[in-house]
């Protein structure tokens, strides 16, 4: 498949443009993107395509494309479906080479849709030419000496510097209609419709290297090739940012995974680490994609992540700081001089701590030299600007105050909440204000922790090796093939982890009661004893585990506890094991499960019998390089777990990192690993300590069984 940037110049820079089905019918697609051309100004001849007119918007009209006495780069067909593969056909005999095929009715109606986009795709590819869609709005790019709008929507796009691509024709529609009354303006705008040809990942490098498009934002509904985009996102977020709106957030696997990784892993969390690792910022909704594309538009990275707040009332001053801080921003501690500025220039009733409030008599003077009081402070990355109307104030008087101060810093990030009537925010749509401007303070704050989530990427290091073990791959597979489908006993599993360097606790696998005192008696008390349970049911769920039995009697008593329990539910013991008690450190959990798009899932949490219940856990995709796992294992919300508090000693948070690129190379190395759990494994200060205590490794196919 051609992948050059050049080869997609016919579709986005033609020099002329045929709009085969064009129409004198304004209730027509053909009518509504012949007016959009003529409508945008578009640099070039517009050829109409109708053998049922002469003229259409005033244009010689032609009754097919091979008619058109002069050179054709794009055609843009709205023909019924069962006329488009003539189109095509007799729109690349004639030299044209962008094709932008709104029909629908392909890939997304069935299988012989899809055979019939195949098809069409195969034939354009055949001639090296380029095609958009089918089923798709169509494309804009708004350079001057382009200003091609080939698409239906009402609403021209501004100029500006986004990139933008829509999986949704339905969705773009309302994406320039937002955009345009945000005052958000576009490099080029794609609706690519069902990706026969053109693709979000073409768009990703056609946009890599264009100086106009600064930030990519992209609406998807699926990921057509997501190691390729992982390819591309790592590289190009590096350079400017990516932002992605993912629908079907609520979508799981049919089947439930019996695991704790499978039952915390639902295919949203799939592709959150998916984008997480590759730099990508994701946005929840629509809305939430406009409050980041603003920031992201209009201001600089900041260089930390200490944000200031300047305010004229402490209610919304009250709920940024909340909003900042459970987002990861840290409040700024002003610095004294700062502080001793602010006295001069406010009231004595105000607080000139941060966030810093001067109170509702503050007028658009006050907001002036008070954010660049704050900017000015080397303590302060970036910052928050609100302004509640009071009635003798002008909104407007206060935001041009907000953009002269803040002009001053333009290496720092500026935002602005202004509760005021809806009529002033009636007076800015369609404006491009050089700060901008939201209606509350937590689309404010979530800007802001965006804009410092993705310069905290930028500023790391840059980190592609993906680390190898020596490891004994022969003896995981032998323990591996042991079962064709299903669970591995238990002492299988400890040795598959043992083949990859993964520390496991010591211990013994037996077949009854009477094995189980001999094993105890040779490890010496106090041990731990596990039910191997059939069906792989949690044992804690079903009483088959027992911990610190510190003499005879106790693992007597808890072997008949055990099987009363096992009998109440229906089950029998296949077997025990028998293992040292560890104690010390805090319990960690990780787990792998499976994607049927993306491949292996990995986790990594708190561990132990509620890991369902606190759910602190994170997801990441192999392979990783050393700085991946890292920031995996710190990136916990019990992290501060992980580090030491109330004297106790920091754990040895390399090892554990170390322990999850294992992790990631066995299941590299071994796909008929479906299902993985280690848990607990025993994190401890000192890496000699730290082992696995329990570990369930399911196997099966991975030709055929996968999460949906």
């Amino acid at each position: 498949m051609p992948e050059t940037i050049p080869s997609l110049d016919p579709v986005f820079r033609p020099r002329s443009v045929a709009v085969v089905g064009a129409s004198r019918s304004r209730d027509s697609i053909g009518y509504a993107i012949l007016h959009n051309l003529l409508l945008g100004e578009f640099q070039g001849p517009i050829y109409p395509v109708n053998p049922k007119a002469e003229v259409v918007h005033s244009l010689r009209c032609y009754p097919s494309v091979d008619a058109i006495p002069d050179p054709v780069d794009l055609a843009v067909i709205t023909v019924p479906k069962v006329l488009v593969e003539g189109t095509v056909e007799a729109a690349l005999a004639k030299g044209v080479r962008g094709l932008v095929v709104i029909t629908a009715g392909f890939g997304e109606t069935g299988e012989e849709g899809r055979a019939a986009e195949q098809a069409l795709r195969a034939r354009v590819r055949a001639v090296g030419g380029r095609m958009v869609g089918p089923n798709c709005m169509g494309v804009i790019n708004t350079e001057d000496d382009i200003r091609l709008n080939a698409t239906f929507a009402p609403t021209p796009a501004r100029t500006g510097s986004i990139g933008f691509v829509s999986q949704s024709g339905a969705l773009g529609v309302a994406i320039l209609n937002q955009a345009h009354a945000l005052g958000i303006g576009f490099t080029q705008f794609v609706s690519v419709g069902n990706r026969a040809d053109v693709s979000g990942n073409d768009l990703l490098m056609r946009w890599e290297n264009d100086d106009a498009t600064r930030v990519i934002a992209m609406y998807l509904e699926s990921f057509g090739n997501p190691r390729r985009f992982t390819e591309l996102a790592r590289r190009i977020s590096r350079k400017k940012p990516i932002l992605v709106v993912k629908s079907g957030r609520t979508e799981e696997g049919a089947r439930a995974a019996s695991s704790h990784t499978g039952s915390l892993a639902g295919r949203d969390i799939t592709v959150s680490a998916f984008l997480r690792q590759c730099g990508v910022i994701r946005a929840n909704s629509i809305a939430e994609m406009f409050d980041i594309a603003m920031a992201l538009d209009r201001c600089p990275l900041p260089a930390g992540n200490r944000v200031g707040v300047v305010t004229n009332a402490g209610g919304p001053a009250i709920m940024a700081t909340d909003a900042c801080v459970n987002l990861g921003l840290h409040m700024a501690d002003l610095d004294p001089a700062t502080v001793e500025r602010l006295r001069a220039a406010l009231p004595a009733e105000a607080s000139t701590n941060n966030p810093v409030d001067m109170i509702a008599s503050a007028y658009a003077p006050n907001y002036r030299e008070c954010v660049a009081a704050v900017l000015d402070d080397p303590n302060v990355d970036m910052a928050i600007v609100i302004h509640v109307r009071p009635l003798p104030v002008n909104p407007t008087d206060v935001l041009d105050a907000i953009h002269e101060a803040a002009a001053e810093h333009p290496e720092k990030p500026v935002v602005a909440v202004i509760m005021a009537t809806e009529e002033f925010h009636e007076s800015l749509k369609g404006k491009h204000t050089p700060v901008p401007v939201y209606p509350f303070p937590e689309s404010a704050a979530l800007a802001l922790a965006k804009l410092s989530d993705h310069a905290a990427w930028r500023r790391r290091p840059e980190d592609t090796e993906i680390p190898r073990f020596d490891v004994d791959r022969e003896a995981a597979a032998r323990e591996l093939e042991s079962v064709e489908s299903g669970y591995l006993a238990s002492g299988a599993a400890f040795r598959v982890l043992q083949a990859y360097g993964i520390p496991v606790v010591s211990g013994k696998a037996v077949p009854d009661v009477d094995g189980v005192r001999a094993a105890a008696r040779e490890l010496g008390f106090p041990v731990v004893v596990k039910a191997e349970v059939a069906g792989g049911a949690h044992k804690s769920d079903v009483g088959a585990v027992a911990v610190d039995l510190r003499t005879p009697e106790e693992l007597d008593a808890a072997l008949a506890r055990m099987d009363g329990g096992l009998e109440r539910a229906g089950l029998a013991a296949a077997g025990y094991v028998v293992q040292q008690f560890a104690a010390g450190g805090h319990e960690v959990i990780y787990g792998v499960s499976h994607d049927r798009r993306f491949g292996p899932l990995l986790m990594f949490g708190l561990g132990g019998k509620y890991v369902e219940v606190f759910q602190d856990v994170r997801f990441a995709l192999p392979p990783l390089t050393r700085t991946e796992a890292r920031e995996v294992v710190l990136s916990i919300r019990g992290r501060k777990l992980l580090q030491g508090v109330r004297g106790d000693k920091p754990l040895d948070t390399d090892h554990l990192a170390e322990v999850l690129l294992r992790l990631a190379q066995l299941v590299d190395d071994h796909p008929r690993i479906r299902e993985l759990d280690i848990n607990p494994f025993l994190a401890a200060p000192d890496p000699g300590a730290a082992k696995a205590l329990d570990v369930r490794i399911r196997v099966g196919d991975p030709a055929v069984e996968a999460t949906p």
